[in-house]
């Protein structure tokens, strides 16, 4: 039996809300049950000096954690001059999975950055921050394709992400934190809506894993991220 009773093929309660905020081109809150994260788009007509004048465009991502997205209070980073290690790598992960599925050319030499700042924590957040963040970035490409500033469509598909792990012996999907921080295994997966891969990432947290049970995990993992995908559609429809 899982912590909150659902089925070891089950999502937590998911509910994407657009417009959230005023100013962003792209603004979006997802609800992945007790975790909640704002996300917005932010268009920009500049891109890094790296690939200045390709005529290539740019998605960014940054991350954050208000101080009591969490049980107990957490300094801001701000305070202390700089960003932590997992900070930098999950605002890395966001940016470039969202990448994965824009067609750059097609975006033009101009720059998106989405912020994702959790606002309250249960688990999950780089995978909210992933799902909620490529619905911020449509909503704002749309209005890019309604000013006529982008001809063709550059998202090519949609993008989400989903935790599965080994929970009490157990495949299970959609780990909240009690299971998080109990899990044997685990893993997460991000991939398009089409079900193709974009990253896996997957780790031993006290006990071993299978080729089988990897496989199990791989399943619950293209159901979960169906049903985002279909959840992101229906927020942007």
């Amino acid at each position: 039996m899982r912590p909150s009773g659902r089925n070891l093929d089950e999502m937590r309660a998911v509910s994407i809300e657009t417009g959230f905020t005023k100013h962003a081109e792209g603004s979006c809150l997802i609800k992945m049950g007790d975790t909640h994260v704002l996300c917005t788009a932010t268009i920009e007509d500049r891109v890094p000096p790296f690939i200045k004048g390709s005529g290539l465009g740019w998605v960014t991502a940054e991350y954050g954690m208000l101080p009591r997205a969490t049980n107990t209070r957490m300094r801001r980073e701000a305070a202390s001059g700089k960003q932590g290690g997992r900070t930098v790598e999950i605002q890395r992960l966001i940016g470039r999975a969202l990448r994965a599925g824009v067609d750059r050319v097609a975006l033009g030499e101009r720059q998106i950055t989405v912020d994702c700042d959790v606002i309250q924590a249960d688990g999950g957040t780089r995978c909210a921050s992933i799902t909620g963040g490529w619905v911020a970035l449509r909503l704002a490409v749309n209005k890019l394709m309604k000013a006529g500033d982008v001809i063709s469509d550059p998202l090519v598909d949609p993008v989400a992400a989903v935790s599965c792990g080994i929970y009490a012996g157990q495949p299970v999907l959609d780990l909240d934190y009690p299971e998080d921080s109990e899990a044997g295994v685990d893993g997460n997966f991000i991939m398009t809506g089409s079900g193709k891969l974009i990253e896996v990432q997957m780790s031993a947290e006290g006990s071993v894993f299978s080729r089988a049970q990897m496989d199990q995990l791989m399943d619950l993992a293209e159901k979960g991220v169906s049903e985002l995908a279909a959840a992101q559609k229906a927020a942007t429809a």
